[in-house]
């Protein structure tokens, strides 16, 4: 599966620095490769130089865009798009965002669904009063007890699905492998 990953993520890099159609306007032309208009206005607005659009800022940014597509070319040629380590960073950062994607879209969808009722801020209250772990009035309180209420709950639920995806697999360790320490 992850060879399949490593080889989908370097041909859409590769196809990333192949021509494009000919339908839009090509802004620039390094080698092979072409820029249209549209993909040199998307990258210059989400860029820094995008914050003062002159024309100056636009032919900084273009060099700066020409720059990276000759480094790459030249990375390709060398065949450093293929080298082990290369292909090793590029599972690693598609790990990574896979799973800060799951965790942000989780997260959201918990987020979404806890609610706090008053008589649980009302009773945690009356807990930290007793506990005497404040001084302040329920008005006081009331904002910083529902967070943290709600993100107990929050995070409960987090871990409940962490544990609910253990629960349905089927994980096999080798404990003696672990302990090797060498």
């Amino acid at each position: 599966m992850k060879k399949y990953i490593v080889s989908l993520l370097v041909f859409l890099f590769i196809a990333g620095c192949q021509n494009r159609p000919q339908d839009k306007p090509v802004l620039a032309k390094i080698n092979n490769y072409e820029i249209t208009q549209q993909e040199f206005e998307e990258e210059f607005k989400n860029s820094s130089f995008g914050r003062a659009d002159t024309l100056d800022s636009r032919r900084e940014f273009l060099n700066s865009l020409i720059n990276r597509k000759l480094i790459l070319q030249d990375a390709q040629k060398k065949g450093l798009d293929k080298d082990k380590a290369f292909l090793k960073m590029i599972e690693k950062f598609w790990e990574q965002s896979l799973l800060k994607l799951a965790l942000d879209k989780k997260s959201k969808e918990i987020a979404g669904s806890a609610i706090v009722s008053d008589k649980s801020i009302e009773e945690a209250y009356n807990r930290m009063l007793k506990e005497g772990k404040t001084d302040k009035t329920y008005d006081q309180m009331y904002a910083q007890i529902k967070w943290d209420i709600l993100k107990l709950k929050e995070s409960k639920a987090m871990n409940d699905w962490i544990n609910e995806l253990h629960k349905n697999s089927d994980i096999k360790i080798n404990y003696n492998l672990l302990n090797n320490t060498k």
